[in-house]
C-alpha cells in the first residue's frame, strides 16, 4: 500500500487547521452546513449533469484502489517473466498452461493461455494491445471525471458567496450582524477551493499517476510473454526488459546493478 494521498490530505487540512488556530479563529467557524452543502452537493450535481452516470458510478468504484495505491515491483515482474522463459526453453511452451493457472494477473494469465494455446505471435500482441488500451481509456474517464468535479467547485463556490452576499444586502439595517453574515458568505468559495485543490484534482492526478505505472507495468509484461513466445533467451531477456523500466524504479524496487549481477550469476547457474 502507498500511503501517499492519506498522507497528503492530512497534511494538507492539517496546514489549514494549523492556520485558523495560529490566527485565534475557532475551526467551527469553517464548518458551516448551508455552504458545504451547496459545494459539495452542486459539485456532485454538475459533475453527473456533465458526464454519465455509469462514468460517475465507475470513478467512484475506483476509489478504494486509488487510496490503496497497489504497484507491483518491476523487478518481481521481470524476475517472473525470465523463471516462464526459463521453463518454456526446458519444458516445451505447453507447459506455461500451468504457470497460467497459478498467476493471479489476469492480464499475465490470458497472455500465457494464449501461449500454450497456440496464439500466432501478431494476433497475440494485438489482443494484448487492444486489452491495453481498454485499460488505458476507462482509467482516463475515471480521472478525467474527478478533474471536472475539480474546476466546477471553485465556480460553485462562488455561486454560493454570491447568494450569501445577495442575503447580506437585504439585511444592511442590521449592523451588528453584518460582520458575521460576511463571513460566513465567503465559506463557500473557501470549500470550493479546498475541495478543488485539496481532494478532487488531488484525487484525478492519483488515478492518472496509479494508471501510468500499471500500464507500464502491462506493456513490460506483453513485450516480455512474447519474447518468451519466440523463444527468447532468459539472460538477455532480462537484460532487455530491464532496460525498458526507469532506473530510479528499479532501484527503488532493490533491481539495481547489484540484483542484476545476481541474477545474471544465477542464470549462468541454471544454464
Amino acid at each position: 500500500m502507498d500511503p501517499a494521498t492519506v498522507i497528503g490530505l492530512l497534511l494538507a487540512f492539517g496546514s489549514v487547521i494549523a492556520m485558523v488556530t495560529l490566527e485565534g479563529a475557532n475551526i467551527t467557524s469553517l464548518l458551516l452546513p448551508a455552504p458545504m452543502i451547496l459545494v459539495f452537493g452542486a459539485t456532485l450535481a454538475v459533475g453527473l449533469a456533465g458526464n454519465t452516470l455509469k462514468d460517475a458510478l465507475q470513478a467512484f468504484k475506483a476509489l478504494p484502489a486509488m487510496f490503496m495505491g497497489k504497484t507491483s515491483r518491476p523487478q518481481d515482474s521481470i524476475d517472473q517473466i525470465v523463471r516462464f522463459a526459463e521453463k518454456a526453453r526446458a519444458e516445451g511452451l505447453l507447459s506455461l498452461e500451468e504457470e497460467a493457472a497459478s498467476v493471479k494477473d489476469p492480464f499475465l494469465a490470458r497472455a500465457l493461455q494464449n501461449i500454450a494455446d497456440g496464439t500466432d505471435a501478431e494476433d497475440l500482441r494485438v489482443l494484448l494491445e487492444d486489452e491495453i488500451d481498454s485499460k488505458s481509456r476507462s482509467d482516463h474517464a475515471n480521472s478525467k471525471y474527478f478533474a471536472s468535479l475539480g474546476g466546477y467547485a471553485p465556480t460553485v463556490g462562488i455561486i454560493g458567496t454570491v447568494v450569501s452576499l445577495t442575503h447580506v444586502l437585504e439585511n444592511l439595517s442590521k449592523p451588528d450582524e453584518l460582520g458575521h453574515m460576511i463571513a460566513a458568505a465567503f465559506i463557500a468559495t473557501l470549500w470550493g477551493l479546498l475541495s478543488a485543490n485539496f481532494i478532487w484534482l488531488p484525487f484525478s492526478s492519483r488515478m492518472a499517476r496509479l494508471s501510468e505505472l500499471d500500464i507500464e507495468r502491462m506493456t513490460l509484461l506483453m513485450e516480455g510473454v512474447l519474447a518468451v513466445q519466440s523463444g527468447a533467451q532468459p539472460l538477455l531477456l532480462a537484460e532487455r526488459l530491464r532496460s525498458m523500466v526507469p532506473e530510479h524504479q528499479l532501484k527503488a524496487s532493490g533491481g539495481g546493478k547489484k540484483d542484476a549481477d545476481k541474477g545474471a550469476d544465477n542464470l549462468d547457474k541454471a544454464a
